[in-house]
């Protein structure tokens, strides 16, 4: 068996592109505990996602996780699955195809889009030989996670250069690391919210939710805990939000070790506890909304907060297809694509 993939046809003349490759984490095939299986245990066999040793990793994965949490993923996946499918697949090939037709308006050089995942399908394999049969010798990585975190957009990178130890010719290649303070997804973010409290009037609290990492993760150099306060800070100073009116915390915690702080789960306790009349919550860290998004932010979280005596409960959906997220994206894309269009 050759040790290198296969490499696409190419007559000379063919011309060569530019591919801009999306790059998101990934969903399961469908909401059922045999295909939450085989996607969980990719998804936890990374390690990345978890750092605890091989051998012990390997025992408390595929003799307990595995066994009870597909059956528990699938039923809370069903309550959020749409006739369309997963609603972060559905959201991602959205944005794909709308990032495609943003950026053919500003460059005149050929160029393919393409849409691959860390874990589950489109995997990044198909979406790398899909650019690479059009032909692209520059490739542009950009990880739908505006905070660089090891366990994600480090992830994805992995993915992908997984890929190129295989690869006989090699295309250049370009990432974009982190995007966590450009002034366009400040403004996407700040607009959403805006549009929101036009439709719906003003919260006493904005909770602004990132996803978790364990507490570790910052002492041994993973910058993000402060990328997430950074994007905090400039979202309620572009809403003339003072220190009062929100705050952040982190969800999504998995095992018995320490996260980073303060969780969610005790500000919204908190926040109800103080008969708070009304919170919003966004969750800028998520570039679609997923199983995270409507099902532990937009349920789970608003029986949390309503349960330990709070009022109203909004969330706020993640920017998805908004046309200010997609000019984002292709701003952030261009500017990384300088000297190759």
């Amino acid at each position: 068996m050759a040790y290198y993939n296969k490499e696409p046809n190419y007559t000379h003349g063919d011309p060569l592109k530019v591919g801009i490759l999306l790059a998101n984490l990934g969903t399961p095939d469908a909401p059922t505990a045999k295909a939450l299986r085989p996607y969980l245990k990719q998804f936890l066999s990374d390690r990345r996602v978890v750092e605890i040793p091989k051998i012990i990793w390997w025992f408390i994965l595929n003799w307990i996780i595995l066994t009870v949490r597909p059956k528990k993923s699938a039923e809370k996946y069903a309550q959020i699955w749409t006739d369309a499918g997963s609603p972060l697949l559905v959201h991602a090939q959205n944005q794909c195809r709308l990032l495609n037709e943003a950026m053919a308006k500003k460059i005149a050089s050929p160029f393919a889009v393409a849409l691959g995942m860390s874990y589950g399908n489109p995997s990044m394999q198909s979406a790398m030989d899909a650019l690479r049969a059009q032909h692209c010798d520059r490739i542009l990585v950009l990880p739908l996670y505006p905070q660089y975190a090891a366990s994600s957009t480090a992830s994805a990178m992995d993915a992908v250069y997984r890929i190129l130890l295989k690869t006989r010719n090699q295309p250049a290649l370009r990432s974009v690391r982190s995007y966590h303070d450009h002034p366009a997804y400040i403004a996407a973010l700040a607009a959403s919210v805006k549009a929101h409290w036009q439709a719906h009037g003003q919260p006493n609290v904005l909770v602004m939710s990132f996803h978790g990492v364990p507490a570790a993760h910052l002492s041994l150099g993973d910058p993000y805990y402060c990328l997430c306060q950074k994007t905090g800070r400039l979202l309620a100073e572009a809403l003339d939000l003072t220190k009062e009116q929100y705050t952040l915390a982190f969800q999504s915690r998995f095992g018995k070790q320490e996260w980073l702080k303060p969780y969610l789960a005790s500000t919204l306790a908190d926040l109800g506890a103080a008969k708070t009349a009304r919170i919003d919550v966004i969750c800028p860290g998520f570039s679609s909304d997923c199983l995270e998004t409507l099902e532990e932010i937009a349920m789970e979280g608003k029986h949390l907060f309503q349960s330990h005596g709070g009022g109203d409960y909004h969330y706020i959906a993640a920017l998805n297809e908004n046309p200010a997220w997609i000019e984002a994206m292709s701003s952030i894309v261009l500017e990384n694509l300088q000297g190759w269009v």
